[in-house]
C-alpha cells in the first residue's frame, strides 16, 4: 500500500470510528515486491543453481529495494534473430535489456525505439552508484545517440579481452614440430592438422560445427590491415571494413582484394586433409566438449574463454595437453582492445517499471555481496573463497554441468573480481601481452544510420549466407569463381549504395571530429 493511500484510508477509518489500532499487522506491510526480469545471452541452465541462487538474491533485492529478479534467455540457437523480434515486440514483460554496440545492436535498437532514453536525473535518482563512475571516466557520451540521450550503461570498469582465435593443444604441437608446441602463423595450422589426422585417428582435426567464418577471418586478419566496422551487420556478417592505411574509407574484405580468395583456398586445402567433419555445417554438436574429450584439435573462440575456462579444463580432462592460444592478428597485431560498449545495459522502452529496474540494476553493480551473489552463486555451494584469497570451486566440481549461468556480462567491475583458482595461472601476463599490441578501436562514436540501408543489408545478407559458408569450410572446387559471383551478386543488390551511405556517415563523423 503507497504512503498516500494510507493517509487517505487512515483517514477515512478515522472518520467513521475505527481506530487505527483495531487493524490488522498486515495492513501496514509494504507494497508486493516489484518484478523485474532482465533479458540476458545464452542458454538458460538446467541444473537449478540459477533458482537457489535467485531465491536468496531477491530477499535482498526486497531488503533493499523492494523488488524481485527474474532472467529472461535468448538462446544461442538463431541468436540473432531472437534477440531483435524480441526487443521489437512490445513484450513489457522485460524491463532490463542487455545489448552491446559492436555485436547485439545497440544504436539500430535504440534508433528504432526499443530502448527508453535515461535522462540524467533518472540516472542519479535510481542508479547513482553506476551515473557516478561513468561519469567520472567520461564515458557516457559513448552511449548517445544524435539526439543526446542516453541509452544504455555501458560496462566500462572491467578488463578483458574477446578477440577471438584458436585454443589447441601444445603437446600435439610439440609432437608436430613446432618449438616449444607453439603455432605462431595461421596458415601454419595446416601442418598441424595433417599431424592430428596422421597420428590421432578418433579425433577431428577442428570439428566445427554450423555456419561461421572462421577459417577466412583468421587468416584475413592476419595478412591484412584490414579493420572492421563493428556493429553495421547483414545477418551473421559485418560486411563493411576500413583499413589501418585509410582508416576514413569504407570498404570492404568481402568484395576487394585478393586475401578472401586466399583464405578461401586455404579453407579448400583443410577440407580436402579432411580437417572437420563432412557435415559440419549442420552438425550441432557440442564441439568445446570434444576438445576436452581429445577427440578434436582445435577449438574456436576468445581470450576470455580461454583464460577462464580452456586452460583449467584442459589440464584438468586431458592432463599434458598443455593448451595454448593463438589469436587472429597475431602475425602482424591487427587486432583491437574491447570497447567500452561491448556490453552494456539499457531499459526496455515497454518496462513498467523503469525506475525500479535500474534500481535493481545499480545494486547488481554496485553492491558487492548482490554481485557476488549473481555473478559467483551460492558461497560455498557454487564457490569458494581459498585461504590466499581466490575465487575458486567446490571439490569435483564442473563448469560444463554446474555452472551458474547468469550470464551477466553487462556491468562487471574489475573491483570485485577476484583472481580464479581456475583460471590461466599466467592470466595477468596473457593480458600484459595483448595490452602491449592492441590497437584502440577508433570508432566507437560512429553511428550508421542504418534505416537507410536496411533492406540492401538484407539483401546482403542472403548472398553472404549462401557463399561464406560454403567458402569456410572448403566446399568449392574454383573458391576464386565463387568469390567473383558473390561479389557480383553483391553488387547486383546494392552494395555500392549501402557503401555510400556509410561513407557519408563516416565523413560527418570525421568532420565532427575534426579529423
Amino acid at each position: 500500500m503507497k504512503r498516500r493511500n494510507f493517509v487517505r484510508v487512515g483517514a477515512a477509518l478515522l472518520a467513521i470510528g475505527i481506530s487505527m489500532p483495531a487493524l490488522t499487522a498486515g495492513a501496514f506491510a509494504q507494497d508486493a515486491p516489484t518484478e523485474i526480469t532482465m533479458l540476458t545471452m545464452g542458454n538458460k541452465p538446467t541444473n537449478g543453481r540459477l533458482e537457489a541462487m535467485l531465491e536468496k538474491l531477491n530477499e535482498l533485492l526486497v531488503a533493499k529495494v523492494n523488488a524481485k529478479l527474474d532472467l529472461f534467455y535468448i538462446e544461442w540457437a538463431d541468436w540473432q534473430t531472437q534477440y531483435n523480434v524480441q526487443l521489437l515486440s512490445g513484450d513489457d514483460n522485460v524491463d532490463l535489456v542487455a545489448t552491446a554496440t559492436d555485436w547485439l545492436y545497440a544504436w539500430e535498437n535504440a534508433e528504432k525505439g526499443a530502448f527508453l532514453p535515461l535522462s540524467e536525473e533518472m540516472l542519479q535518482a535510481n542508479a547513482p552508484k553506476t551515473w557516478a563512475q561513468v561519469q567520472a571516466d567520461g564515458h557516457w557520451d559513448l552511449t548517445k545517440l544524435a539526439d543526446g540521450k542516453i541509452y544504455f550503461a555501458p560496462e566500462d570498469n572491467y578488463t578483458q579481452y574477446t578477440n577471438h582465435g584458436f585454443f589447441y593443444r601444445g603437446d600435439w604441437a610439440k609432437e608436430a614440430g613446432f618449438e616449444n608446441g607453439e603455432i605462431t602463423k595461421f596458415e601454419d595450422f595446416t601442418k598441424y592438422f595433417e599431424w592430428v589426422k596422421a597420428n590421432k585417428p578418433d579425433a577431428y582435426p577442428w570439428d566445427v560445427a554450423g555456419a561461421n567464418e572462421a577459417a577466412l577471418t583468421g587468416y584475413i586478419q592476419g595478412h591484412t590491415d584490414f579493420q572492421t566496422l563493428q556493429g553495421i551487420s547483414a545477418g551473421n556478417y559485418i560486411p563493411f571494413h576500413t583499413t589501418a592505411a585509410n582508416p576514413y574509407t569504407v570498404t570492404s574484405w568481402y568484395m576487394e582484394g585478393d586475401a578472401l580468395v586466399e583464405a578461401a583456398k586455404l579453407a579448400k586445402q583443410w577440407n580436402d586433409i579432411g580437417v572437420w567433419r563432412e557435415d559440419a555445417l549442420n552438425y550441432d554438436g557440442d564441439t568445446r566438449e570434444e576438445l576436452y574429450a581429445g577427440l578434436s584439435g582445435v577449438e574456436q573462440h576468445h581470450t576470455q574463454t580461454f583464460v577462464n575456462d580452456i586452460v583449467n579444463n584442459m589440464n584438468t580432462k586431458q592432463p599434458g595437453s598443455d593448451p595454448k592460444f593463438f589469436y587472429w592478428g597475431q602475425e602482424n597485431g591487427n587486432f583491437f582492445k574491447d570497447i567500452f560498449t561491448h556490453g552494456a545495459m539499457a531499459v526496455s522502452a515497454y518496462s513498467k517499471n523503469p525506475e525500479k529496474a535500474l534500481q535493481v540494476y545499480d545494486l547488481i553493480r554496485n553492491d558487492k555481496e548482490i554481485y557476488d551473489l549473481f555473478n559467483f552463486g551460492i558461497k560455498d555451494v557454487d564457490y569458494v573463497i581459498t585461504a590466499d584469497g581466490k575465487l575458486g570451486y567446490p571439490e569435483g566440481y564442473d563448469s560444463s554441468t554446474m555452472a551458474l549461468g547468469t550470464d551477466y556480462w553487462w556491468g562487471r567491475t574489475d573491483e570485485f573480481e577476484l583472481p580464479r583458482t581456475k583460471q590461466a595461472p599466467n592470466r595477468a601476463e596473457i593480458i600484459a601481452a595483448l595490452d602491449a599490441r592492441a590497437k584502440d578501436y577508433p570508432y566507437s562514436t560512429l553511428i550508421v544510420n542504418k534505416q537507410n540501408i536496411d533492406s540492401t543489408l538484407a539483401a546482403m545478407a542472403g548472398v553472404l549466407s549462401e557463399y561464406i559458408p560454403q567458402l569456410q569450410y572448403g566446399k568449392f572446387e574454383d573458391p576464386a569463381a565463387a568469390v567473383a559471383e558473390m561479389r557480383q551478386k553483391l553488387k547486383d543488390v546494392g552494395y555500392e549504395d549501402a557503401r555510400a551511405s556509410i561513407q557519408a556517415d563516416m565523413d560527418a563523423w570525421k568532420a565532427a571530429r575534426g579529423l
